[in-house]
């Protein structure tokens, strides 16, 4: 049996520098492991380490933008109708590894997993390849700075889960860089101090879309928004499908329960008893001052 799990998010929530650490990880649990990159516009000197299998080894951004004057994001979207209609490619590309775990490193283009029907008709193709699918879905810490930025990511989150239907798990990406000294937007008080402020975060709060009375706090916004918030709020409330797991990559045991997560929700090791994945502790949250 074969594993893919798809790296998803908007751009710089840290998507590839995750599945490098994924790939480590898995390699020091000796794993068959392979890194996947389908966003043609990456940067190879980004990468810690080459891809084994690299979209554009087919086809470039730089060269759809140069040849026939698209622009970034058409581009993406053209180049990877080009991989949809080049499915030999792929296969052949995958075709040499059996029982092998792959991370796949998606682009950053948040249409690609909200309502475009490219990913999942490439889920779709892994699928019918007998390869067993999943897929996390990064955010960046930073977003719970500003809580209105904050739930349109929950938003992006959900929407992508109803777009690509497979098992799924949402990571709040960067939680070292959580600042314990900004002004934390829903209390006024001078930084995420208690781990109850961050697990609302971590476990949408729909009160959080409330308007803060705290001194210092900042302004309400419009009250002509506010039959869209209290919308928002009945939306998270009847829907409950997004949490996050906090992801620090300077915590070794961060990486291994994120990776113990996505091999619970692909059942990984069919012929072995299904593990439960690690619950959180007190490492989990930057501590207060």
């Amino acid at each position: 049996m074969r594993y893919a799990v798809f790296v998803t998010g908007p751009a710089g929530a840290g998507k590839s520098t995750f599945c490098a650490n994924a790939v480590q990880h898995l390699q020091t649990l000796k794993r068959t492991v392979h890194w996947v990159n389908l966003d043609p516009a990456a940067d190879p000197n980004s990468f810690e380490f080459a891809p084994t299998i690299d979209i554009k080894d087919l086809i470039s951004l730089e060269d759809v933008m140069s040849e026939l004057g698209f622009g970034p994001n058409g581009g993406l979207v053209y180049c990877l109708e080009y991989l949809l209609q080049n499915f030999e490619w792929l296969d052949e590309e995958l075709g040499e590894y059996e029982d092998d775990y792959l991370i796949v490193d998606c682009p950053g283009q948040i249409e690609l997993y909200t309502h475009h029907p490219i990913l999942p008709k490439l889920i779709s193709h892994f699928q019918q390849l007998g390869i067993r699918v999943s897929a996390t879905y990064l955010l960046e810490s930073q977003f719970m700075e500003d809580k209105y930025k904050y739930f349109s990511g929950v938003l992006s989150a959900m929407s992508a889960m109803v777009n690509l239907e497979i098992p799924w798990i949402n990571v709040m990406s960067k939680m070292d860089l959580v600042s314990t000294r900004s002004k934390d937007p829903v209390s006024g008080r001078n930084g995420l101090r208690t781990r109850k402020d961050i697990s609302r975060y971590l476990d949408p709060d729909p009160l959080l879309m409330g308007p803060s009375q705290a001194e210092g706090a900042e302004k309400p916004l419009n009250k002509r928004f506010h039959a869209l918030n209290q919308a928002i709020v009945q939306l998270i409330e009847e829907n409950p499908l997004v949490s996050f797991l906090p992801l620090d990559l300077t915590n070794t045991d961060s990486i291994e329960r994120i990776v113990s997560h996505i091999d619970y929700t692909m059942q990984y090791g069919e012929d072995e008893e299904p593990k439960e994945p690690k619950d959180l502790d007190d490492g989990d949250f930057p501590d207060p001052e």
